[in-house]
């Protein structure tokens, strides 16, 4: 009987962790950072939503993210577009783990289900739940995307060069 291990066999972890990061955040690179220490190398799988509509296109939320950790010197971090279900883009790239973050219990609630869901569907892939760290629980895509809207300062919540590409974006003022 052989042990089971969590490398692949070129000896290698990988973890997919998926989001719209529309836009990509501090709480997100936070999380990025935190499951390289348990993984040899980390996919951020960008998913294309066509039922939202993104402050910026898919190949370009890819480039600014893979810019992101270019800048930090981490190598072992690849970004992908993905349009399929998540654990067939997890396979696709060799993951072992899905890494998913966690700001609070409603986050905790809505999670719960998909990793369950995913858990069916690839029994191989395993859920690894990260918690935000308190200077990071509150940020969220869709406030940062509210504060863009109104011309409010988004650089505390999101690394400069996401902000350079999203100002010159921002859109009018709601009505």
């Amino acid at each position: 009987m052989t042990a089971q291990t969590d490398r692949l066999p070129n000896g290698s972890r990988v973890g997919f962790y998926p989001g719209t990061f529309d836009p990509f955040t501090l709480g997100h690179l936070d999380i990025a950072r935190r499951a390289l220490s348990l993984v040899d190398r980390l996919v951020i799988g960008v998913a294309l939503n066509p039922g939202k509509a993104p402050q910026l296109p898919i190949d370009e939320r890819c480039a600014a993210i893979a810019e992101t950790f270019a800048n930090e010197g981490l190598t072992q971090v690849s970004v992908a577009p993905f349009e399929t279900l998540m654990v067939d883009a997890a396979r696709s790239e060799g993951a072992r783990f899905i890494i998913r973050g966690l700001r609070s219990e409603s986050d905790l609630t809505s999670e719960m289900p998909m990793a369950a869901i995913n858990r069916r569907l690839a029994p191989e892939l395993e859920t690894l739940f990260l918690t935000a760290r308190e200077e990071h629980r509150l940020i969220a895509s869709s406030l940062v995307r509210e504060l863009l809207a109104y011309r409010g300062d988004i650089t505390p919540y999101v690394p400069e060069n996401i902000a350079r590409r999203l100002l010159p974006n921002a859109q009018e003022k709601p009505t």
